[in-house]
C-alpha cells in the first residue's frame, strides 16, 4: 500500500472506531455553516470593495475615462524616445554597485546599441486601466491583482496576461478616434504595442549619457519607491530630472520586458514574444521591496512566465517589431 492509500485507511479507520453522537454531529454542522457563512460574507465585502474602488477610477483625476484610462494628456501619457545609439551594461569604476550580469563580454564592460525611435508610456500600467482589459475581455486573472488603490501599478499578473493586455490595447487604439494622430500614425505604419524590450527600457531610464539611475549618478530616496513596504500611485514621486520624464523606472514594481534572460552581449534578434513557455524574461528597475542597488537603470532580473508576485508588474511601448 502506498503512502497516500495508507493516509486515507487510517483516517477510515478512526472514523470506524470513534462514531461521533448525532449532538457532535449537530454541533460541528452548525461550526461548518457558521463558516461557510462567514466566508461568503467577507467574499462579497471584498468584491464590493474593489467594485468600488474600480468605480472612483472612471473619474481618476489625471487619467482618461473615454481612453481606456490611459493618462490625460495629448499622447495618452506616451513619451517619444528619439532615434539612436545609447550605452548599454554597467562599468563597475563608474558602479560601484554593478553585478556580474551587467558586464557586456569578457573583453568589455558596456557596449553600445542602436535603437529606433519608439514611444514608452509615462507610467506603469495601472490596476484601473487594466481592470478595463479584465471587464472587456474575461480574461481568469487573481483576484488580488484587481485589489487596491486604482491608481497604484497592477501587479500579480503572469507574463501572458501583461503580453495579453498589451495586446488589447493596440486592438483598441488603431480602431479608435481617441487615438492621437501621431501615435495611429506609427501603428499604420507598423509598430505594435507591447512590453519594451530591455534595450528599449534601459535607454528610456537613462538616456545616452550612461547615468547609473533614472535622475542621475548619485544614490537618493527623494524620486523613487524603494526599501519600504508597498506600492505607490504612479507618478507618487515627481522627478524633473529624471530620463525623459517618466516616473517609477526606479522602484515601485519590476517591469517585465519581452527580452528573453540570457547573457550579454545584447541581440535584437533575439526578442521574441513566441518564445517557448520555460523562457526566462527580463524584468527591470527593482520594486519597492528592495533596496537601493537593484533600483539602478542597468540591472537585470529574470522572471518565469507563470509567476504572479505583488512586487511585478510593466509598462508598454508601442516601437518597431
Amino acid at each position: 500500500m502506498n503512502r497516500s492509500e495508507s493516509d486515507l485507511a487510517g483516517i477510515g479507520n478512526k472514523t470506524e472506531a470513534t462514531a461521533p453522537s448525532r449532538t457532535v454531529g449537530f454541533t460541528a454542522m452548525s461550526i461548518i455553516i457558521f463558516f461557510v457563512a462567514y466566508w461568503m460574507s467577507s467574499q462579497s465585502s471584498i468584491s464590493s470593495s474593489v467594485n468600488s474602488q474600480m468605480n472612483s477610477a472612471e473619474s481618476l483625476p489625471g487619467f482618461n475615462k473615454q481612453a481606456w484610462l490611459l493618462p490625460d494628456d495629448a499622447l495618452l501619457g506616451f513619451v517619444e524616445i528619439p532615434a539612436g545609439e545609447f550605452t548599454m551594461g554597467s562599468n563597475p569604476a563608474l558602479d560601484r554597485m554593478a553585478y556580474e550580469n551587467e558586464r557586456w563580454s569578457n573583453l568589455q564592460r558596456q557596449g553600445s546599441v542602436q535603437l529606433s525611435s519608439f514611444y514608452i508610456n509615462r507610467y506603469e500600467v495601472t490596476i484601473a486601466q487594466f481592470r478595463q482589459f479584465v471587464e472587456d475581455t474575461g480574461i481568469a486573472i487573481d483576484p488580488a491583482a484587481l485589489q487596491g488603490d486604482p491608481s497604484t501599478p497592477v501587479s500579480s499578473i503572469t507574463w501572458p496576461q501583461a503580453i495579453a493586455y498589451t495586446q488589447w490595447l493596440e486592438g483598441k487604439m488603431r480602431n479608435s478616434p481617441q487615438t492621437p494622430a501621431p501615435l495611429m500614425a506609427s501603428l499604420e505604419a507598423g509598430a505594435k504595442i507591447s512590453l519594451p524590450t530591455e534595450a528599449e527600457w534601459e535607454k528610456a531610464a537613462r538616456t545616452d549619457d550612461g547615468r547609473t539611475f533614472p535622475w542621475g549618478s548619485q544614490p537618493t530616496s527623494e524620486f523613487a519607491n524603494f526599501a519600504g513596504e508597498g506600492k505607490r500611485s504612479v507618478g507618487f514621486y515627481a522627478c524633473a530630472s529624471c530620463a525623459f520624464g517618466l516616473s517609477d523606472m526606479a522602484g515601485n514594481v519590476w517591469e517585465m520586458t519581452r527580452s528573453p534572460l540570457q547573457p550579454y552581449p545584447y541581440d535584437a534578434e533575439d526578442d521574441d514574444e513566441n518564445l517557448a513557455e520555460d523562457a526566462l524574461w527580463v524584468m527591470r528597475g527593482g520594486s519597492y521591496a528592495d533596496t537601493i542597488n537593484n533600483i539602478r537603470s542597468a540591472v537585470r532580473g529574470g522572471v518565469d512566465p507563470g509567476v504572479r508576485n505583488n512586487t511585478i508588474g510593466f509598462r508598454v511601448v508601442i516601437s518597431p517589431h
